[in-house]
């Protein structure tokens, strides 16, 4: 439709050349080329111009009212910017092929018109922003349009607009998950059935007086914006007790789409509100703006992401910062219970760095090696699990989500700051004992058990692996560093995982579903039926994401073998244990730099397994908050003054005067509990 030549024609040579004379043409070209010329000069020529040669203006606006005649624009209104699938990927898939593949449209429609004028709506939507209102008033005029908001073709079509929004909305707010989501809704009357019937009357009231004109006092226009309102609150609701009820992926996109059009019908009918004589200028300019906007954005994909995946995510952090508070220790007791639950951990871990030398002792293909080392990995986490025993990695997913929790919720005062900054110091001084557990254990076991089976075999089962276990502890001579970050978001996936299947267990009710299953009572009794549902409801999402996060461990070492890669991962307390290992097979004859460099790395690898998954878990936990990073850098000074005032605090369980209030911070951080939900 556009021609390249035409972006070196100026807009004077292109109004010349289309409306020196009367043009009855439709084709959309003349149009084109114009906004394209137009670009290029200041707008108050264009407009010195038309003035100054008024049979081109006259013919301009002819041809501008040939264009546009006959031509609705409702789809511009119910389609664009808003989401047409009722699930996320569907959606994502469908903005993908619309950018780079266009829909056909129907040719006579304003939506085909803008696609074939406006190459980047974004772009010339911008352009328009930039020109002076007066000068887009004075442009208006003399194209005779200043007043199209008037015209009872364009009420026409707002009103039909409104009507098919709220004919969609309706159906899709009383489906029985959406009505679920609001029980508080129960014993009133459906806002969106009001809203609906309002607007068909409205719409018949139309079709008897077409002149009918709504002003702000109008109570027709007030029914309208109270059920829109009202609407707006049910949603608001339904989204604010997904934390108490779960939900799902289709029926966050559900509610997002509600929320989109119950907007745009109050959008619409702003338009249709006319108080002064200035308002008819001004809401047919915000008219034309609107449709561009909402053109402009129907296919953007960082949109959709943002919108969808914010509640979701927030669901997750809200899930696993349940259980994050239980990682954040405020006396002496709960900092010797975490110890000796690191060491307990550190017990098991030094075992399964056995288990896995072994393991890869015996001969078979990768892949039945990443099965061997996954269900190793997977069967040791969730016994540390089930044992109540702490793997100190772990804890940063978890308390992240807990921290930021606490943050958005107070006020960004100099007092709350300083309080946080005591909190922190809880946080560090917990994963700093639980990472001396897990390592003061993991090493002497490993050693404990290598020499056993030394004594036992009468035989060095190490000497073999030795070299490769000191080398992966060499971040001069390994990947070590990359290794342990891949480890550290593998920890930040489990805490995804595990929030994941935290909520999808309330929004489906299984503990419910568990206790009032008949053939559960029947057979073993309800007693034992609700006992289940309880350790369901406890300890199913812990022993999925720990399964999986050994899974991940245990793969990617001989899939990345396979492809050619050179993937593996190290964590702190297995590094601990391969570090005995490896000083074992070389019968302790090792140089100093030798065993320095691996003991140092050994903490290395710690301190990156915990930024990694500690800053993905904040980022995400940050994001699903919408928490204002502006108030980052003060958050840091005042942890950082904290340190300098008490750094022994964050190491060791010294009593603070900010002890109850961290605690309460903490505490009301806790969601409801799933099982009574």
């Amino acid at each position: 439709m556009r021609l390249l030549s035409s972006s070196t024609k100026n807009f004077e040579s292109v109004l010349k050349k289309y409306f020196s004379f009367k043009n009855e043409t439709s084709s959309l070209e003349p149009l084109a080329e114009f906004l394209e010329a137009i670009k290029k000069t200041d707008f108050k020529n264009v407009l010195d111009f038309l003035k100054s040669n008024p049979n081109i203006a006259n013919h301009f606006r002819h041809y501008i009212y040939t264009v546009f005649a006959g031509r609705p624009f409702n789809l511009s209104l119910t389609e664009a910017n808003i989401l047409s699938e009722n699930a996320f990927f569907p959606e994502l898939k469908k903005r993908i092929l619309n950018k780079v593949l266009p829909p056909v449209e129907h040719e006579n429609t304003v939506w085909y018109l803008i696609d074939n004028v406006s190459f980047r709506p974004k772009k010339d939507l911008e352009y328009l922003h930039n020109i002076p209102e007066n000068e887009i008033d004075e442009f208006l005029n003399i194209l005779g349009i200043s007043n199209f908001i008037e015209k009872a073709n364009v009420k026409s079509e707002l009103i039909f607009s409104m009507n098919i929004l709220s004919w969609r909305v309706t159906g899709m707010a009383l489906e029985v998950d959406v009505v679920r989501m609001a029980p508080e809704y129960r014993n009133f009357d459906n806002p969106f059935l009001a809203l609906q019937n309002e607007l068909e009357a409205l719409a018949e009231e139309f079709k008897i007086n077409p002149e009918i004109q709504l002003h702000s006092k109008d109570s027709r226009y007030k029914q309208i914006k109270i059920y829109a309102e009202q609407c707006q609150d049910f949603v608001n609701i339904a989204f604010k007790n997904s934390s108490k009820y779960g939900i799902s992926g289709k029926i966050n996109q559900s509610l997002l789409k509600i929320r989109q059009q119950t907007q745009r019908i109050s959008e619409i009918v702003n338009l249709l509100i006319i108080d002064h004589p200035d308002d008819v200028v001004i809401k047919s300019k915000q008219l034309m703006f609107n449709i561009l906007s909402y053109k402009s954005h129907k296919n953007n994909i960082s949109d959709l992401i943002n919108d969808s995946t914010r509640l979701i995510s927030h669901l997750i952090t809200n899930h696993t910062a349940e259980t994050g508070s239980h990682y954040i220790t405020s006396s002496r007791k709960q900092y010797m219970k975490m110890f000796y639950k690191a060491s307990g951990g550190g017990i098991i871990v030094g075992a399964l760095c056995i288990l896995k030398m072994l393991y890869g002792f015996m001969p078979g293909s990768d892949f039945f090696h990443a099965f061997l080392y996954s269900l190793n990995y997977a069967m040791g986490f969730v016994m540390i699990y089930l044992m109540g025993f702490t793997l100190a990695t772990k804890q940063p997913a978890m308390t992240a989500a807990t921290m930021t929790k606490v943050l958005s919720e107070q006020e960004n005062t100099k007092t709350n700051y300083t309080e946080f900054a005591d909190l922190v110091s809880k946080l560090f001084r917990s994963q700093f004992i639980a990472f001396v557990g897990n390592v003061l254990l993991s090493f002497p076991i490993a050693l404990l058990i290598i020499y056993g089976l030394d004594v036992f075999f009468s035989q060095n089962l190490a000497v073999e692996k030795s070299d490769r276990l000191l080398k992966d502890l060499n971040p001069f001579e390994s990947k070590a560093i990359l290794h342990a970050c891949i480890a550290g978001f593998y920890l930040f996936i489990s805490g995804i995982i595990s929030g994941n299947i935290g909520n999808n267990s309330v929004f489906y009710q299984i503990p419910d579903r568990i206790a009032k299953n008949l053939p559960i009572k029947r057979m073993f009794g309800a007693r034992f039926a609700k006992s289940l549902s309880k350790y369901y409801a406890k300890n199913w999402a812990g022993i999925v994401s720990n399964f999986w996060f050994g899974v991940f461990l245990g793969a990617t070492a001989p899939i990345g073998l396979f492809f050619g890669l050179d993937l593996d991962i190290r964590h702190i307390t297995f590094a601990a244990g391969n570090f005995a290992i490896g000083l074992y097979g070389k019968d302790f004859s090792v140089e100093s730099s030798v065993f320095w460099i691996s003991f140092i790395t050994v903490f290395v690898i710690g301190f990156f397994n915990f930024l990694v998954s500690f800053s993905l878990s904040m980022f995400l936990a940050f994001r699903s908050r919408k928490m204002n990073f502006g108030e980052v850098r003060e958050i840091y000074r005042a942890i950082f003054r904290y340190f300098l005032r008490n750094p022994l605090k964050f190491f060791i369980p010294l009593q603070s005067s900010f002890d109850l209030k961290s605690n309460n911070l903490v505490q009301n951080s806790i969601p409801t509990k799933s099982e009574h939900r």
